[in-house]
């Protein structure tokens, strides 16, 4: 059994009076990637915090390599080689690559920062890690989310880290950008760093962690292997309830009239595309990244339109060629970035909400009050009033605000991207239930994930997308195999 570099033991923590950690535990052993998980709200972040000297706890202890230690703040932890990479990255822009890895700790030489020291040691990182194709001298407003990332990872490596926790590390990222990540957390584990890896994502859980904790309510669950694991024991731990009772009950029959309807649609990005979505139905749209299902939902926006075949919503040709005109046609879109082009991040939950509506209405009056609190009832919002600042809400309830925004004028056609990215089991089964109700009271929904199971469980009929066309349509309820096979060009009776 590998060393413990880092043990929390017994960590208790509250504030105002309301406990948020509640006598919790957790072993970090070198060269292993160690899981947490649980709901928004279990403690995660908060035991986040405790480890990074941010909040100091009020009852339990932290050992360093068997040394019981206590943290004064962040720099104490740093000295103890701790290093935390959040969500939202803490990089400044318009600084290259290796001011942001050594910021505040540059090398001096007669009295003058050592750019020369600084470029080398910051290539020699970058080489240590397998990452060359990034150079020192490189503005980081010019990286994509990934290579942001790969920034951070070596900024932790300078301050000679030998814990590194990373919170949600592919929330921003595309598929492929995907991968690189997972390279570079197996190569550091194989080098002997312990890796705290927070997510709610399971596919990733199982596929580099060797260890698994599971928080609920601030309080210490369960700590597995992961190759005793399975996804429904995984989230009867965390939420309660097994994974089969997530999905709400699928009505059968196939759907009322048709809503929106694509003719040999295309723009450059995508091809000939042709299906329909009925009223009452949850058409999913599944492919690779890239793979043109983005933007066929950008395209029937009007962000990027189709300059070929037709448009139809409710049997009538139309030409969108913008947002609103969307919105005026009856058809919402509810975007994969809902922090960059969902919401409006410093304004209120009431503003945000009643958004859409104003354009809807041509900047008529907003609705009453007392309807916008039913609205926020009927979503299950959780704040403290309809004028929280949405910038302060769980990434759940914010996408309950995106929702919510919609429901407001209530769309006959509604497309939803990665409509659960980021957020908590939890938060995902109201989404759920929300989309299903929408669709029993005869909204038609178009919904695109990278999840398969997530897919799988809401839809009654998937089209599958493959370089820019639509590579074949699936009944409710089918296999992953037969998705990816038709993600991938094969045919169904390929793959094995």
């Amino acid at each position: 059994m590998s060393e413990v570099l880092i043990a929390l033991e017994d960590i208790s923590k509250s504030f105002l009076g309301v406990p948020v950690l509640r006598g919790v535990g957790l072993e970090l052993r070198a060269g292993e990637v160690h899981a947490l998980m649980g709901e928004n709200g279990a403690g995660k972040s908060t035991l986040l915090k405790v480890l990074a000297g941010v909040h100091r706890p009020d009852a339990g202890r932290v050992l360093v390599r068997g040394e019981e230690t206590s943290f004064a703040g962040p720099r104490d932890a740093e000295a103890a080689g701790i290093a935390i990479i959040h969500q939202e990255l803490n990089l400044l822009p318009h600084r290259t690559v290796a001011e942001n890895v050594f910021l505040g700790r540059e090398p001096v030489r007669r009295g003058r920062v050592d750019r020369r020291a600084l470029e080398a040691e910051t290539h020699r990182l970058l080489r240590w890690l397998g990452t060359e194709d990034i150079a020192p001298d490189t503005e980081v407003s010019r990286l994509s989310v990934a290579q942001r990332q790969v920034v951070e990872i070596v900024k932790a490596l300078s301050t000679d880290a030998k814990v590194l926790a990373m919170d949600e590390p592919t929330a921003a990222l595309a598929d492929h950008e995907v991968e690189l990540l997972y390279a570079l957390v197996n190569r550091l584990r194989e080098r002997g760093m312990a890796i705290l890896y927070v997510s709610h994502r399971m596919r990733e859980v199982f596929d580099l962690s060797q260890r698994v904790t599971v928080l609920k309510d601030g309080a210490f669950v369960a700590c597995s292997a992961t190759g005793d694991l399975t996804s429904d024991l995984l989230v009867r731990q965390m939420v309660g309830r097994s994974l089969d009772a997530l999905y709400p009950w699928r009505r059968s029959g196939t759907g009322g009239p048709v809503r929106l309807a694509l003719r040999g649609a295309g723009n450059g990005r995508v091809r000939d595309v042709s299906f329909e979505v009925r009223a009452g139905e949850i058409v999913g749209l599944a492919g690779l990244q890239g793979s043109g299902r983005s933007a066929i939902a950008r395209a029937v926006w009007g962000v990027q339109p189709f300059t070929a075949g037709t448009v139809e919503v409710d049997g009538v040709p139309t030409r969108i060629t913008r947002p609103r005109t969307a919105v005026r046609e009856g058809i919402g879109f509810v975007t994969e970035d809902r922090k960059g082009e969902g919401l409006a991040l410093r304004q209120s939950v009431r503003d945000n909400a009643l958004l859409v509506r104003r354009v809807a209405l041509r900047g008529r009056a907003a609705r009453r009050s007392g309807d916008l609190a039913d609205l926020l009832r009927s979503v299950n919002l959780v704040a403290r009033s309809a004028y929280q600042e949405v910038r302060f809400l769980s990434g759940g309830n914010q996408q309950k605000v995106v929702l919510g925004k919609w429901l407001a004028v209530r769309p006959r056609v509604l497309i939803v991207d990665e409509p659960t990215r980021g957020i908590d089991v939890g938060a995902k089964q109201a989404v759920y239930r929300l989309l299903r109700d929408l669709a029993s009271d005869g909204m038609a929904i178009l919904m695109i994930s990278s999840e398969l199971p997530e897919l799988i469980g809401m839809s009654d009929r998937i089209l599958v997308m493959h370089e820019g066309a639509v590579a074949g349509e699936l009944a409710a309820g089918a296999s992953e195999e037969a998705v990816m096979g038709l993600a991938t060009g094969h045919e169904i009776g390929e793959v094995a």
